[in-house]
């Protein structure tokens, strides 16, 4: 299998092991930049049309260049094309803002490499997860704009903490909650849970990525003999819910078996929605 392919905007395919980013790219230095992870499966690269309107509205977000997206498309099939049929994988597409001199513009890569064995293992058995406290309420991004909810932006730190602090707790994934009591998403994933055989998620507004994974899922899910429904939700009706999931390009749809120590089930539902989400 290969390791991993990169490529760069403009420049097309290079040696993986090439010096990209300049040390004091924004993008390093101050997590000024926006992505997208696509999931390339047997040649396909699932969705990315809808991943790169993303990471348009991602750019424009931060005030970024609008990407060209034309030569984005081309160099996300020239990594799957070099990645051939070595297994699945992960392609993230990075937009950063560079280097603040005036000289250059912004920096551009693709890069494919393996879904991780942790990855296949959860969609195979699922993670346990915490709820923590995002500190904000569901309408504190739409009173502040510039806390850019629901922007793809590489500034993760806040996630990773938080994903460190699952590990440290019996878990595996957090979901988080605002201070209005309300769920919001997971650190790399939406959530989705089901009232029956109704799939339902929280609506964007409230500050949350616009998850692509699960327009797929609601697409599809008619099709899988379930309803769809957005609506806003708390820890106790997810306690309640006949099955709750974190969805995301690359995972696909991972069952939560257990809330805060507390185990559950899924209804017996997950086969089903993961096949409604394209595994």
């Amino acid at each position: 299998m290969s390791d991993r392919i990169l490529g760069k905007l403009g420049s097309g395919l290079i040696d993986a092991e090439t010096p990209l980013l300049r040390a004091d790219d924004l993008g390093v230095l101050r997590g000024d930049a926006v992505f997208e992870t696509v999931r390339l499966h047997q040649g396909t690269l699932h969705s990315l049309e809808a991943h790169l309107q993303r990471l348009a509205a991602s750019a424009a977000a931060l005030d970024l260049p609008e990407p060209d997206l034309p030569a984005w498309r081309e160099l996300a099939d020239q990594v799957a094309q070099a990645w051939g049929d070595s297994g699945e994988a992960a392609v993230r597409l990075v937009l950063s803002r560079g280097v603040d001199d005036g000289t250059d513009g912004p920096t551009g890569f693709a890069l494919a490499a393996p879904v991780p064995e942790t990855t296949l293992r959860q969609r195979r058995e699922g993670v346990r997860v915490v709820t923590l406290s995002r500190g904000v309420s569901s309408t504190s991004y739409v009173d502040a704009p510039w806390l850019l909810g629901g922007v793809k932006s590489t500034s993760y730190a806040v996630n990773m903490a938080a994903l460190r602090y699952a590990h440290a707790h019996d878990a595996e994934d957090a979901i988080f909650v605002g201070t209005d009591g309300l769920v919001l998403e997971a650190p790399t994933a939406t959530v989705v849970w089901a009232i029956g055989e109704t799939l339902c998620a929280a609506p964007p507004s409230i500050g949350i990525l616009d998850g692509i994974t699960v327009q797929t899922v609601f697409e599809n899910a008619a099709e899988h003999g379930f309803r769809t429904a957005i609506a806003k939700s708390t820890v106790d009706d997810l306690h309640t819910a006949n099955g709750v999931w974190l969805v995301s390009s690359v995972r696909g749809a991972v069952a939560v078996t257990a809330i805060d120590g507390k185990e559950r089930g899924d209804g017996d539902l997950t086969e089903r929605v993961q096949a409604a989400a394209g595994l």
